[in-house]
């Protein structure tokens, strides 16, 4: 999938609310009493409150709020990913 086809589904006024969640899971990683398993529903939970704050309740915000956490948890893991195989492959 296209990276472009992704930033078209989310709002472009919602991506701070991306960067805020990747911030905010990265915090929650290095806390010691957070599990790990936690983090993306931490992470999705505060994405949506976020984007209904900002746009106000509608079943699109809660849909945006879900595509931007997402999102956060999905640019982690390929981040992760990469720097992982690259380490591999040295």
């Amino acid at each position: 999938m296209d990276w472009n086809v992704i930033f078209q589904l989310i709002d472009p006024k919602l991506l701070i609310v991306v960067a805020a969640c990747w911030a905010i899971g990265f915090v929650l990683k290095q806390t010691p009493k957070v599990p790990n398993w936690s983090i993306v529903y931490i992470v999705t939970s505060v994405a949506v409150s976020v984007t209904v704050w900002l746009i106000g309740w509608s079943p699109e915000a809660v849909i945006q709020g879900v595509l931007a956490g997402s999102f956060a948890v999905f640019g982690h893991q390929i981040v992760k990913q990469a720097k992982e195989r690259a380490e591999s492959d040295e």
